[in-house]
């Protein structure tokens, strides 16, 4: 008996790996967060199979759930949207089931952040604008930021910012990153991504409406100045005179044998 914890992407329900599909497929029993998770997912489930939302109840039924399953040597694929590694409430349940020695394993997903690059067709990473994306929020009534991770610190680094779960404060995200990336910076705000109500808002951060905010929960704040998508060098990696282990050129390559 294994309990999988999959992530089942941002919203679209083929959005799923196939590895997470076939663990579904594979599972007498299936919970899901249900507040997130598209129901198009639990369309692989097995027939006769436990279907549990989770949305409503707490870590200890939950884990009940789980050890009823155990008991009786059921696979359970455990679901959350996204990927497991950031903001999953993943690590919780891992250090429960190590106390209890019951198997997990786990299979990535579909991040929100690239969900929302994709809706904006957009690299978040350009030379010579930003080569590293920032994924965070701001504090929360569940969850407040450690000390040191303010959006302050990390825009005084210039990357692409992902800032999550704070749409509800748009207006004070902005007014905290406009003294580091200036009135004229891009931002975007991608609402649903993925979902078939995805809905794309562009500006800069001194022409956003942050009423937009207002009543919103599903929505991912993207700034920087790679998301312009203009005014950046064209990488060395496809460049005709860059010598690379699969390209070599000249008298004395790098990589003298091709596929070295």
């Amino acid at each position: 008996m294994t309990v999988h914890f999959i992530g089942a992407g941002p919203g679209a329900a083929d959005l799923l790996t196939l590895r997470g599909r076939d663990l579904i497929a594979a599972s007498p029993v299936c919970l899901y967060a249900g507040s997130l998770v598209p129901e198009g997912v639990l369309a692989h489930c097995p027939t006769g199979c436990r279907i549990v939302n989770t949305a409503p109840m707490s870590l200890d039924e939950i884990v009940a759930e789980i050890q009823a399953a155990h008991a009786a040597g059921q696979d359970v694929a455990r679901l959350h949207s996204g990927d497991l590694s950031v903001w999953s409430a993943m690590g919780e349940q891992l250090r429960r089931l190590r106390d209890l020695g019951i198997p997990y394993d786990v299979t990535p997903g579909v991040p929100s952040f690239a969900a929302a690059a994709a809706a904006l067709g957009a690299e978040l990473t350009l030379p010579g604008l930003a080569q590293s994306v920032v994924l965070t929020r701001t504090s929360g009534r569940a969850s407040p930021m450690p000390e040191g991770e303010s959006l302050e610190a990390f825009a005084r680094t210039g990357a692409t910012l992902a800032i999550h779960l704070s749409v509800h404060v748009l207006g004070d995200v902005v007014a905290r990153l406009l003294p580091h990336y200036g009135p004229d910076c891009p931002v975007a705000v991608v609402f649903r991504a993925s979902w078939p109500e995805e809905r794309v808002l562009r500006a800069t951060l001194a022409t956003l409406d942050v009423s937009v905010g207002a009543g919103e929960r599903t929505a991912l704040i993207l700034i920087g100045r790679a998301l312009a998508q203009e005014g950046f060098a064209e990488s060395r990696l496809y460049a005709g005179d860059y010598d690379r282990r699969y390209r070599p050129l000249g008298s004395a390559p790098r990589f003298p044998e091709t596929g070295q």
